[in-house]
């Protein structure tokens, strides 16, 4: 919508104006001019019928107060500015209800600033047409807490942004097309679940946020960069449970816990035709990994280098490339499966050296290297109880 078009349309703002502290607003179908913004608690509903156009400048509507109630918009037509993050929507108050409302052709989607106990359910957030690192985020959060961020739709965007943001609860969304499909930084506790996230750079990076649950989420083709289904960093005691993580550079990256009780339960997951199903990097770890199911990734664990990974725990995952037999039918191998580093310590210790990763000169390697060894091999991880993979 052009700004013309934007400045022929009667403004919103002097019927939020004329709207009482408690009241409610429900202006006709049609299209209104904006920026606009709500100060009082008071309910605006477009009824699905209502557009605010930005006018291409600054954010388009922004919600200055607590226990009030956004649905039903549309919101089209914000700034340009990375600097000002310029969005669809910005929240600054507490125990705010942001539903059921469609945001396009923004820079930034949902920005929520400083505010509490929030509700956003249910919103469809599409950003503009740009290269992903030139997109704005379809939500950030800043230092914001105990909120709940369910059911939305975002297409397009960079990241789903969560700052200094703790105890969040972030359930039920989609996103395709993003670069980060989340990103958490030093937001602790956060509870991640049930989200389908697809087509990004990385699908869940987590950054000196411990504590954290992700559970029955699902992340596909995160693939560019080297990206990684889910990636952890210094986040300890996180609980990774019940995820599908599909065609991903790598399934899971995660380094050594802080201390020895900082560990990751990484438990009843499917890690399914990833270049690389697990990667460990840093000291010896300690991470709990059970119940899991690796499935044909081109590599099933990786580590940074030999010794990496040592003390982890591995019992009960179900192996795509186990080999051994299950004479007694009681669904566990009679042998342990171990994996060993053969000549893929080179790519493994020598990152250039990736890029030949299961090529043929490398193949033949590996093959020579386990019939007559020339260094003994280091174990990455021994499974003492397989399950047997249907």
């Amino acid at each position: 919508m052009c700004c013309a078009a934007a400045q022929a349309a009667p403004p919103l703002q002097p019927l939020i104006d004329a709207t009482p502290a408690g009241g409610v607003l429900r202006p006709a179908p049609g299209r209104y001019a904006g920026p606009a913004t709500v100060a009082k608690p008071m309910t605006l509903d477009g009824g699905g019928k209502a557009i605010l156009e930005g006018g291409g400048r600054g954010t388009v509507l922004t919600l200055a107060a607590s226990g009030a109630v956004v649905r039903g918009l549309r919101l089209t037509g914000s700034g340009d500015s990375h600097d000002g993050i310029d969005a669809g929507l910005l929240i600054e108050g507490d125990d705010n209800l942001v539903e059921n409302n469609a945001l396009d052709d923004v820079l930034f989607g949902i920005h929520l600033r400083q505010g509490n106990r929030n509700r956003i359910l249910n919103n469809r957030i599409t950003g503009r047409p740009a290269p992903r690192g030139a997109r704005g985020d379809g939500l950030r959060l800043w230092n914001s807490r105990w909120n709940r961020i369910e059911g939305n739709a975002f297409a397009r965007v960079r990241d789903l942004t969560f700052a200094n943001s703790p105890d969040n609860r972030i359930l039920g969304n989609t996103l395709t097309d993003g670069r980060y499909g989340m990103h958490l930084v030093f937001s602790p506790r956060a509870h991640v679940e049930n989200n389908r996230l697809s087509d990004t750079d990385t699908g869940i990076a987590v950054l000196y946020s411990p504590d954290l649950v992700l559970r029955g989420n699902t992340v596909a083709h995160a693939l560019d960069g080297g990206g990684a289904g889910i990636a952890i960093k210094d986040s300890g005691s996180a609980l990774v449970e019940g995820n599908e993580i599909l065609h991903c550079a790598a399934g899971l990256s995660a380094n050594a816990p802080l201390n020895t009780e900082a560990v990751l339960t990484v438990r009843g997951n499917r890690f399914a035709h990833n270049v690389v199903g697990l990667y460990f990097y840093g000291e010896k770890g300690g991470h709990r990994i059970e119940a899991n199911r690796f499935e044909n990734n081109l590599t099933q664990v990786a580590v940074s280098a030999a010794g990496v990974g040592e003390a982890n725990l591995w019992r009960g995952n179900a192996w795509s490339d186990y080999q051994g037999f299950d004479r007694d039918g009681n669904g566990v191998g009679d042998t342990p499966h171990e994996v060993w580093l053969y000549s893929d310590r080179i790519w493994m210790e020598t990152p250039r050296a990736k890029f030949f990763a299961n090529s043929p000169a490398l193949e033949l390697l590996d093959l020579l290297e386990r019939l007559a060894p020339f260094a003994s091999p280091a174990l990455i991880l021994r499974d003492p109880a397989p399950r047997m993979a249907k």
